[in-house]
């Protein structure tokens, strides 16, 4: 018998074109003016190649539930529980009515309220508030594409 599946999902990050970032070293590591302390590791904290989709999709579904038992179901399917707190406000300073994940990506912002329940930030936020940054890309809130069209200022 296997357990739940991981709410979160590897990419392919080894294909042509996929870049990310770093090239700058090449550039500088010949510079005479460099001493070595401002080297540092060329191994970085960086986690790239994961999609953390599922766990937004999976917080959205729990709304309204109790927020110490989704939190212990959710790190139980992570590999590490920082990518819940993107989403979810502990204190009153950090709420946010949407949160952007990634370039294009929007989310609800959640929280939890006085009687220990996931819920919203902006209950009333919809699909049709929401304004695209550009007319090149696919914007979407809650994984659905934005309605609204792109407009020039």
């Amino acid at each position: 018998m296997h357990g739940k599946e991981p709410l979160y999902r590897r990419v392919n990050t080894r294909t042509h074109g996929v870049r990310h970032g770093g090239s700058d070293y090449k550039f500088s590591r010949h510079t005479k003016t460099q001493d070595r302390t401002s080297r540092g590791s060329m191994h970085g904290e960086k986690r790239q190649g994961l999609d953390y989709t599922p766990l937004f999709k999976f917080l959205l579904s729990k709304i309204g539930q109790d927020w110490a038992e989704v939190h212990s179901q959710a790190v139980a399917r992570l590999d590490r529980q920082a990518p819940i707190f993107w989403m979810v406000a502990l204190n009153e300073a950090e709420r946010k009515p949407f949160v952007r994940v990634g370039e294009n990506s929007y989310y609800s912002g959640l929280c939890v309220d006085g009687d220990n329940r996931l819920a919203l930030v902006d209950p009333e936020l919809r699909l049709e508030d929401m304004k695209p940054g550009c007319s090149c890309c696919t914007h979407t809130f809650n994984g659905e594409p934005f309605v609204r069209e792109y407009e020039q200022i």
